[in-house]
C-alpha cells in the first residue's frame, strides 16, 4: 500500500475556504476568501496528482491499489451525480409554475435558448469526444501508444470547443443571472457542468502527458480508465441537461407562443 497522504485533509479545507467564500462572494461581502480557496484548491489538486503520478512510476499502484484508486473514483462520480439530482428545484419550478412566473415556464419575461442551435451542437460535439476517448482508450488497451495520443488530443480539443461555445452562449443569452429563478437555475446548472468540463478537459490533458512520456502501459494505466470514466459521465450528464433544460424547458414557451395568437 502506499504510503499516508495529507492531501485529502488539506483539499477539505480547501472546499471550506472555497464554500464560505463563495457565500461571502454572492452577497458581496467579501471577494478575497473565494480567491483564496480557489487557490489553495489549486495547489492542492497539482500536490495530489503530482504524488499519485509518483507512486505510479516508482511501481506502488498494485493491483490492490490500483482497485482502490478506481473504487475510489466510483464513489467520487456517484457523489457529483447526486449533487446534480439536487438541482430538483429547476423541475419542481417547471411542473408547479407559481404566480411569480406568470403560472408558465419558463416565465413569460425569459426567451430560451433555442435548443437546435448551439445546444444541438455542444451535444454533438460532446458525444464525439466520448467516442474519440473510447477509442484512446481502445488504442492504449492494443499497445498502440502514437494512436492513443492522438485520439486523446481530439478529445481534449472538443472539450475545449464545447467550452467555447458555452461561453458565446452564455454571452448572447437574453437573459443574466439575477433576472429571477429560471436564469439563475439554467446558469447554475449548466455552469456546474461547465466546470466539470473544464476538470476532466485537465485531468485528459495530464493523461496525455503521462502518454507521451510513455508513463502509461497497455496493462497499467488506471489514471486514464479513470480520467475515461469521468469524461463519459460528463457526457451523460450533459444529454440529461439537453434533454431536461434545453429540449423540454423549450417546448412550453412553444406551446405559450402559439396559443398567444
Amino acid at each position: 500500500m502506499v504510503n499516508p497522504s495529507p492531501w485529502p485533509f488539506v483539499a477539505s479545507l480547501a472546499v471550506l475556504i472555497l464554500a464560505i467564500g463563495a457565500v461571502l462572494s454572492m452577497h458581496a461581502m467579501d471577494h478575497w476568501l473565494l480567491l483564496a480557496g480557489i487557490l489553495a484548491l489549486g495547489i492542492t489538486l497539482v500536490g495530489w496528482w503530482r504524488d499519485v503520478i509518483k507512486e505510479s512510476n516508482e511501481g506502488f499502484h498494485t493491483q490492490a491499489v490500483q482497485l482502490g484508486l478506481k473504487i475510489g473514483m466510483g464513489l467520487f462520480i456517484a457523489s457529483e451525480v447526486m449533487f446534480f439530482i439536487a438541482f430538483g428545484g429547476y423541475f419542481y419550478s417547471a411542473l408547479d409554475p407559481k404566480e411569480a412566473t406568470g403560472f408558465i415556464w419558463p416565465p413569460k419575461s425569459i426567451k430560451p435558448l433555442d435548443p437546435f442551435e448551439w445546444p444541438y451542437l455542444n451535444t454533438l460535439i460532446l458525444l464525439l469526444s466520448g467516442t474519440s476517448v473510447t477509442w484512446s482508450h481502445h488504442a492504449l488497451s492494443n499497445n498502440k501508444m502514437a494512436e492513443a495520443a492522438k485520439g486523446l488530443a481530439i478529445t481534449i480539443i472538443l472539450g475545449l470547443v464545447f467550452l467555447c461555445i458555452q461561453i458565446f452562449e452564455y454571452h448572447h443569452a437574453n437573459f443574466s443571472f439575477q433576472e429571477g429563478i429560471y436564469p439563475s437555475l439554467f446558469y447554475m446548472v449548466t455552469g456546474f457542468h461547465g466546470f466539470h468540463v473544464i476538470a476532466g478537459t485537465v485531468f485528459l490533458a495530464v493523461c496525455w502527458g503521462r502518454l507521451k512520456r510513455q508513463e502509461f502501459t497497455a496493462h497499467q494505466h488506471v489514471g486514464f480508465e479513470t480520467a475515461a470514466w469521468y469524461w463519459h459521465f460528463v457526457d451523460v450528464v450533459w444529454l440529461f441537461l439537453f434533454i431536461s433544460i434545453y429540449w423540454w424547458g423549450y417546448q412550453p414557451c412553444l406551446l405559450y407562443q402559439k396559443t398567444k395568437f
